[in-house]
């Protein structure tokens, strides 16, 4: 039997991120990652996220030092691009909501084989002992904190006796499994997807001369690209490989998966909800790599960190939704909240405070980014009202719970504290908004212009993104809290108003706009582009 101060179960993306932001905040401490796959990963592996937002772009490049890497092995992102081109022949003949140019904090096309395998050579160069084709045959759990983890490796038997206990298997939830503590979050949605081994330019998909100089730079290809209808999505990624990931996600009360769980049938549901992508399929279908079809991605978990030195990360714990791309970011928090347990534990402190807290916040945070999706797939191929929800979850993101990532203050209780009555009141409002939004677009006509939404074209958004990366101590922390929260209050009463002029008489939830002053520039799109 070996001993281990830590033992991680699992090294893909979740895993080998935490082995490394451990090594990197506590230095020499004893890990070992035990991982299934026998061999390095391939690229273009198939794993749902290769598409980053801003908490994980941030914790990549900047909390784990990857940045050379990710700009030199990976593609810059050009932000998220929506086209409602449900039955659309041509994508020009479709609302489309996206920006113009790049905003300043970067996201990246992450091509997950490639970043893995750097990943663990990384680890490994910093003594994480990482044993690959190791198979987890058993979990004990002790209350003491001297769990046993017993595996198969190389035809032997071993067992590790371990302070710390991580749970990043993946979908296979060893320990959420063993612990029942799967939850039903509500959600209900399933998905498909597979990988074209060519580049779907998307640059090329009209001959108008227009809508191909509506951006600064014709890269929409480095975009992650939302063809969207009713009740679904469709994704289009770039990989630095040159392969392209396209994937079909859908409110299974809306569109059964067995309307698309296998190539042959996915290719008829493109041919009829989305025909431009499909003329492109269709063309390529001799360069399909692969294909996944996923039931009821979506899952809650009743608690993700734990007093007797256990924790779950990744697809292990909880899972939300593909849409807005946020598994990245929650295996970030998830991961700088172990890291600071452990750190805790290392240091003699005791835990219980700090993982009652710790869990909550977490289950707080994803609760608050759940409501951006259940209940809201319907409303999806509304061009008047989805442009709206979008600009206004990308507030409330990077308002809040980027603002907490970047300025390092996931873990500061004090500061948390102090403002717990902002960050409640900015919860609560999120959850009115997106009651609003659905009953405006089940009470609301639709139409559908071709025209371009330019998100650069609102300053005050850009500048939300900009100001991410801005230093601030801790009373400036507070303010900028206030200021993004007085923000959310005005665009929600905007919205209120809009939703009451669509439809006359609708509820705004007792959302009252008494109290803040209109601005001087409406925050919305005026007017198409």
């Amino acid at each position: 039997m070996s001993d281990a101060t830590v033992v991680i179960m699992g090294g893909g993306l979740a895993g080998l991120t935490l082995a490394l932001q451990l090594r990197l905040r506590l230095g020499e401490v004893d890990i070992v990652v035990l991982e299934r796959a026998s061999a390095p990963a391939p690229e273009a592996i198939h794993k749902i996220g290769e598409s980053t937002v801003e908490i994980g772009a941030h914790y990549l490049d900047t909390v784990l030092e990857l940045k050379s890497h990710l700009q030199s092995a990976h593609l810059r992102k050009f932000g998220f691009r929506f086209f409602f081109s449900d039955g659309c022949h041509e994508l020009d003949s479709a609302t489309e909501l996206g920006a113009s140019d790049y905003f300043s904090t970067p996201g990246y096309q992450i091509d997950r084989g490639v970043l893995e395998n750097h990943l663990a050579e990384v680890v490994k160069a910093r003594g994480v002992r990482l044993l690959r084709g190791a198979i987890v045959r058993g979990v004990e759990l002790a209350r003491d904190g001297s769990h046993r983890v017993s595996y198969e490796h190389e035809g032997e038997d071993g067992t590790i006796q371990t302070r710390w206990v991580v749970d990043a298997s993946g979908r296979a939830g060893l320990l959420r499994n063993l612990l029942d503590l799967t939850t039903d979050n509500g959600h209900h949605a399933n998905a498909a997807w597979f990988r074209i081994g060519e580049r779907l330019n998307i640059d090329s998909w009209s001959s108008d001369e227009a809508w191909r100089q509506r951006c600064v730079r014709p890269e929409r290809w480095l975009s992650t690209n939302h063809l969207i209808g009713p009740g679904y999505w469709v994704w289009l990624i770039p990989l630095s490989g040159g392969a392209h990931s396209v994937g079909i996600v859908a409110d299974e009360a809306l569109h059964p998966l067995r309307g698309f769980n296998n190539f042959t049938r996915a290719r008829e549901w493109l041919a009829k909800h989305q025909p431009r992508l499909s003329v492109e399929i269709e063309t390529r279908a001799d360069r399909v790599l692969d294909f996944v079809a996923l039931r009821r991605y979506s899952y809650g978990c009743r608690q993700v960190f734990s007093a007797d030195r256990w924790a779950l990360t990744g697809e292990a714990g909880p899972f939300l939704d593909p849409f807005y791309s946020p598994g990245t970011d929650f295996i970030a928090i998830g991961n700088t909240y172990i890291t600071e347990l452990i750190r805790l534990d290392l240091a003699g402190q005791p835990l219980s405070p700090f993982v009652k807290f710790f869990d909550q916040l977490f289950a707080s945070f994803y609760e608050s980014t759940l409501d951006l999706y259940r209940g809201q797939y319907g409303m999806f191929g509304h061009a008047q009202v989805m442009p709206v929800k979008v600009v206004w979850d990308y507030t409330y993101y990077w308002g809040i719970l980027c603002l907490l990532y970047f300025q390092d203050r996931l873990t500061d209780l004090k500061s948390l504290s102090l403002l717990r009555g902002e960050l409640v009141a900015a919860r609560d409002l999120n959850r009115v908004v997106q009651m609003i939004l659905r009953e405006w677009a089940e009470g609301a006509p639709d139409s559908n212009p071709p025209q371009m939404l330019d998100q650069s074209a609102l300053p005050w958004f850009k500048e939300l993104n900009r100001a991410l990366t801005d230093p601030l101590d801790g009373d400036g922390f507070r303010e900028r809290v206030c200021t993004n929260v007085a923000l959310l209050r005005t665009l929600a009463n905007e919205i209120s108003t809009a939703a009451q002029r669509a439809v006359p008489g609708l509820d705004t939830h007792e959302l009252s706009g008494a109290d803040v002053p209109p601005p001087r520039e409406p925050l919305l799109f005026r007017a198409a582009t």
